[in-house]
Parts: C-alpha cells; sequence; structure tokens
C-alpha cells in the first residue's frame, strides 16, 4: 500500500469499527479525514452470523444483508455509505506494525490458508469455505472445539445440516465464565436430547488426515480418538494486542482504558473485546467479549446486565424437555443481587432483568429470590 495519511484510523474491520464509523459520521467527520484497515474483502459486518445463520442449509443468510449496525436496529451501512461519507475503507490489507509514538502503521500482505477442512471461525473468508465443504459433504461427523457462545451456536447449525456432531471442551461445563453449573446442565441436557454428543474435560491435541490432506481423526489429551470430517475450531478469537505491545498499558489481556476508552497513549483508543476499562458498578476492571459491548463501546455508550459472582439462585421451568422452558438467574454479593440472567423471557421480562441487574436491588436472600423470580425483578 502507498503511504497515506489520515487525522483518524481505525485498525481492524469488525463490529466495532462499523459502529465507531457511524458515530464518527453523526459527529461531523470531514471526508477524507478517517480511514479503516481491515485484512477482510468485505466492510464491517455483524461477525456473530457466521456461526448462525450463515450456515443455514436453507434461507442462509449472506452479505450485504448483515453489514453493520443492522445487529442493533440500524441502518444497514454498505460500502457505498463509506463512499459517501468520505471514509476510506482500505480492505485485504493487514496491518503487521504499529508505531503509535510516530502514529505510522505499515501493512502485510496475505496470510496462509487452514488445513483441509480445519475451520477457524473468525471471517467471513472462514465461513464461505465451511459452507463450501458442508455442502460438498452433505452429512458426516464435525467435531466442534469449544464450549463457549460460538461452540454451542457451531453445534447446533451443523446438526441442522444434517452432520453427526461432538463438543469437545476442557471446562467442566459449558460457557463457565457465564453459567453456573445448573444453568448449563439445562443446555447439556438440551443439546443431548437434539442427538449432540458433549465431551467434557479434555483438549485437542493433534489432527491426523487421509491421503488427500483432508482432516480424519482427533485425537484427545485423555488418549481418545474421534473420526471426523470436519473439525470446526470454535474458542473464539484471543485479542489482537501484539502490535502495540510496550507502547500501551495492558490488563487482564487487553489494552487498559479509561471509562472513555481512551488508552495511556494521546489520541489511542481502544474498543471491543481488546479493551480493558473501568466498570465503576463493580469497582474493578473488566475485559468483555460479547459484541453488543463491540457495537455499544464503539459508541462510548456501554451497556451490561450484570455479573456472575458471588451465590447464585435458579429459578422457574429449566427442564430441557418442556415445549417452551423458561428460566433465570439471579447472582447475590455483599447483601445485593449484581447479575441476573434469562431464558425464554418476553422483551418486557428481559427489560426487568436487565433493570435488576443496572440498580443492583438489596435481597434479603436466596430463598426469597428463588420463590419470587421474575416477581422480584419486576417489583424493581
Amino acid at each position: 500500500m502507498a503511504e497515506k495519511s489520515f487525522k483518524y484510523v481505525i485498525v481492524g474491520g469488525g463490529v466495532s469499527a462499523g459502529y465507531a464509523a457511524r458515530e464518527f459520521a453523526k459527529q461531523g467527520v470531514q471526508p477524507g479525514e478517517l480511514a479503516i484497515i481491515s485484512k477482510e474483502a468485505v466492510a464491517p459486518y455483524e461477525r456473530p452470523a457466521l456461526s448462525k445463520a450463515y450456515l443455514f442449509p436453507e434461507g442462509a443468510a449472506r452479505l450485504p444483508g448483515f453489514h453493520v449496525c443492522v445487529g442493533s436496529g440500524g441502518e444497514r451501512l454498505l460500502p457505498e455509505w463509506y463512499t459517501e461519507k468520505g471514509i476510506s475503507l482500505i480492505l485485504n490489507t493487514e496491518i503487521v506494525k504499529a508505531d503509535l509514538a510516530s502514529k505510522t502503521l505499515t501493512n502485510f500482505g496475505v496470510q496462509g490458508a487452514d488445513s483441509k477442512n480445519i475451520f477457524y471461525l473468525r471471517e467471513i473468508d472462514n465461513a464461505d469455505k465451511l459452507v463450501e465443504i458442508i455442502k460438498a459433504k452433505k452429512t458426516g461427523t464435525a467435531i466442534v472445539v469449544g464450549g463457549g457462545y460460538i461452540g454451542l451456536e457451531l453445534s447446533a447449525v451443523l446438526k441442522i445440516n444434517n452432520f453427526d456432531v461432538k463438543m469437545v471442551y476442557p471446562e467442566p461445563w459449558c460457557m463457565p465464565r457465564l453459567f453456573t453449573a445448573d444453568i448449563a446442565a439445562f443446555y447439556e441436557a438440551y443439546y443431548a436430547k437434539k442427538g449432540i454428543d458433549i465431551i467434557k474435560g479434555t483438549v485437542a491435541v493433534g489432527f491426523t488426515s487421509n491421503d488427500n490432506g483432508e482432516v480424519k481423526e482427533v485425537k484427545l489429551k485423555d488418549g481418545r480418538v474421534l473420526e471426523a470430517d470436519i473439525v470446526v475450531v470454535g474458542v473464539g478469537a484471543r485479542p489482537l494486542t501484539n502490535l502495540f505491545k510496550g507502547q500501551v498499558e495492558e490488563e487482564k489481556g487487553g489494552i487498559k482504558t479509561d471509562e472513555f476508552f481512551k488508552t495511556s497513549l494521546p489520541d489511542v483508543y481502544a474498543v471491543g473485546d481488546v479493551a480493558t476499562f473501568p466498570m465503576k458498578m463493580y469497582g474493578d476492571i473488566r475485559r468483555v467479549e460479547h459484541v453488543d459491548h463491540s457495537r455499544k463501546s464503539a459508541e462510548q455508550a456501554v451497556k451490561f446486565y450484570g455479573d456472575n459472582v458471588g451465590d447464585a439462585v435458579i429459578f422457574g421451568d429449566h427442564d430441557p424437555a418442556s415445549a417452551k422452558p423458561k428460566f433465570g438467574s439471579y447472582w447475590i454479593k455483599d447483601g445485593k443481587v449484581v447479575g441476573a440472567f434469562l431464558e425464554g423471557g418476553a422483551p418486557e421480562e428481559n427489560q426487568a432483568i436487565a433493570k435488576v441487574a443496572k440498580l443492583q436491588p438489596s435481597a434479603s436472600s436466596l430463598d426469597v429470590l428463588a420463590k419470587e423470580g421474575l416477581e422480584f425483578a419486576s417489583k424493581i
């Protein structure tokens, strides 16, 4: 890429980039002042679609249908929108060096391909390749590595595509950073009921291939070997902080910022899951790995629904066999409700649950919360 100069540069073309561009436009950025540099070939899009509707066998989502900012009910920002606003979209360009003191970036060429039939679902190109192999094979055994959001979503959509699915993750239950064992038990039982095999407490340590170089087996740390036609690594992406190593303060695996997402260097901001920022509600700093945070932090208006610390209580119908299960959980710390969760709730019920997490009301006991359930939230 020839040398170019901009007043503002967004490194990365993820969800936050699109929402930040929209906010820049609202604030009156002038044509030619802002650039978005992305190693992908497309304008920013709602990344969660890659592990959901993008892989559906029928009626699959495709661009331009899920460009940002449709995920929050906003206008869809097509490539021409950036042109109209005078925002430079520099695509197919990976930044490999960042000198924040001199405010210069150095780009690099194309990345190498992954092993055959082993997919890392990080970008739309990965999803396209996975769609191709799903259509080509039509059925078979799919191994999903990871028990978080992405692993759960991938397992569900691969099952819809008529694959035998096995999930592998090292934790004692799925989504341990968010779910209690009781909440996780509901989802694990629900997935098992749908025919998805869950293998917990171990990790993939190797793969073997056939004569065509396609994966055929997954070796687990506990000694088991699983046959595989497709392997999808759904453990999410680690925050990309290496570019800025030694130039900005880091903490808890991310780039440390203040409440306005400013880093330790003037004129340098970090948003999305790369940012570790103060949450005054909890008197702590956190790094949040969720798409809603990427959307909101890009606009500097962060919205949260509490935390999963302290003692927890579950309420409602959490039987996986129920036709329409609806249940929730409250987390209590120091006599206050600091977190809340709800599955199967109506919009007004979700709003009530969110209000509980925000206001952190006092709670006399776990037993009272278990008995009152949603009624407790409706009274706040």
